[in-house]
């Protein structure tokens, strides 16, 4: 979770994605933009670790002897 601040007015906002794009020159969060119409600053990042990616790819199987087959037949053939 994020949370930012406004300078300006001093309301926070927790966001839990945020989208970045450059405006007048500085990169700025789009969601964090504030009521009073100045963009919030970062104060806190929570990080909770690395999410677990799983491929499901079909070439990628937990036995490593497939793809050694799977060659051994390219070449004989």
């Amino acid at each position: 979770m994020l949370k930012y601040q406004c300078n300006t007015c001093s309301k926070t906002r927790d966001l839990s994605k945020a989208t970045l794009e450059v405006v007048d020159g500085k990169v700025v969060t789009r969601e964090a933009l504030c009521e009073c119409g100045e963009y919030m600053k970062e104060i806190e990042k929570g990080f909770q670790g690395f999410p677990n990616l799983i491929r499901t790819e079909p070439s990628l199987s937990k036995k490593k002897d497939r793809m050694w087959k799977d060659t051994k037949e390219k070449f004989l053939n």
